[in-house]
């Protein structure tokens, strides 16, 4: 009788994790498993960003949040052990990683993370994980919706300055989306508002966003909707919408961004079709010779629950890294580790 509890018990307690509530999917049985998966983390895992170790990739880490009002920003290695925990953060959201932003004349790896209940975006050197933001850099200043949650950054190939580029969790269609030239201020890292941009739908919200630093554009994902497209240069003064896509390939909302480059221009943009615990995979370099169109190529069931932030990269972190690393945030405070091989061969396979 006991027996019969304990498997009642876990059987329950599997049931509510694939599935929070009815209108969830549940993993798929021919999901891609994980290479490796975090430790867990106190309170809610939501988005994750991979950092290059400048001489040895194989001591590469991600660093994720845990957003809550006691969060933070957590470095993990590639077997997913948590190295260090940042400072305690107001509800973390989204981060994104960028290389040798100058900070009292040095070239300093960066680390920005939207805090939600402060209003500001915060930035940390790496691979330390140290605040270098004299406490924050406030965001949508003079705004009645602030609210910050997406971040991605930019760095422009001409000159190599740097840009954080913030959504919120509603605002005004047109000026949705604020973009920061980033800066150093004597030994801190400052910004000031470069840009206003964005169309929004007003149906739910814009979380995600990539920036794809070679071929110049920033996606971002209305949320169920579809996925926008935009020039990321501030300079170019161009605000006009450059493609919207996939707009009828997903089960509820878009999320998680991640561009695969196989090249420097050709490769993958995976978005999370959360409600269905798949990614969606587009053509980066677009198709038919056409940039801004974008055909659906695959759909890759994978092991992780609601997935709301997800990195990629090509390079080689070596093991079983080779070709790659595909980083997904998952339900259950963790974060899941897909040696790229196995999501190719998905993609592969949809192919034939």
């Amino acid at each position: 009788m006991k027996n019969k509890s304990i498997i009642a018990f876990l059987l329950l307690a599997l049931s509510f994790t694939a599935c929070k509530d009815d209108k969830l999917a549940q993993v798929a049985p021919n999901a891609v498993k994980p290479t490796a998966v975090t430790e867990a983390l106190p309170h809610d895992t939501d988005d994750p960003s991979i950092w290059i170790h400048p001489t040895d990739a194989a001591k590469s880490i991600i660093v994720g949040t845990d957003k809550d009002t006691d969060g933070g920003l957590y470095a993990f290695d590639l077997n997913g052990k948590i190295l260090k925990k940042s400072i305690p953060l107001k509800r973390p959201n989204n981060v994104d990683i960028a290389y040798g932003l100058i900070i009292d004349g040095k070239k300093t790896d960066i680390a920005v993370t939207t805090e939600r209940e402060s209003n500001k975006i915060r930035i940390f050197s790496l691979p330390d994980l140290e605040p270098i933001d004299n406490g924050g850099i406030s965001v949508f200043e003079g705004e009645d919706l602030r609210d910050p949650m997406g971040v991605a950054l930019y760095t422009r190939p001409t000159d190599g300055k740097i840009f954080a580029i913030v959504g919120r969790k509603t605002g005004p269609s047109g000026s949705y989306l604020w973009q920061y030239e980033l800066f150093g201020n004597g030994k801190f890292a400052d910004g000031k508002v470069v840009r206003k941009f964005g169309t929004y739908s007003g149906k739910k919200e814009i979380e995600a966003i990539a920036v794809d630093n070679e071929l110049g554009a920033v996606y971002y994902c209305d949320e169920q909707v579809g996925i926008r497209k935009y020039k990321a240069d501030p300079a170019l003064n161009d605000n006009k919408e450059l493609a919207f896509f996939g707009q009828k390939d997903f089960k509820a909302d878009h999320e998680g961004i991640a561009i695969y480059k196989k090249t420097d221009s050709t490769g993958y943009i995976l978005v999370s079709n959360q409600q269905a615990n798949t990614f969606m995979v587009y053509p980066r370099e677009g198709v038919n010779g056409n940039p801004n169109s974008y055909k659906l190529l695959a759909e890759v069931p994978t092991s992780t629950i609601e997935c709301d932030g997800a990195d990629v990269t090509s390079i080689n972190l070596g093991g079983p890294y080779k070709n790659g690393l595909f980083v997904a945030m998952s339900n259950g405070m963790t974060f899941h580790y897909y040696a790229w091989d196995l999501i190719q061969k998905r993609i592969d396979e949809s192919k034939k």
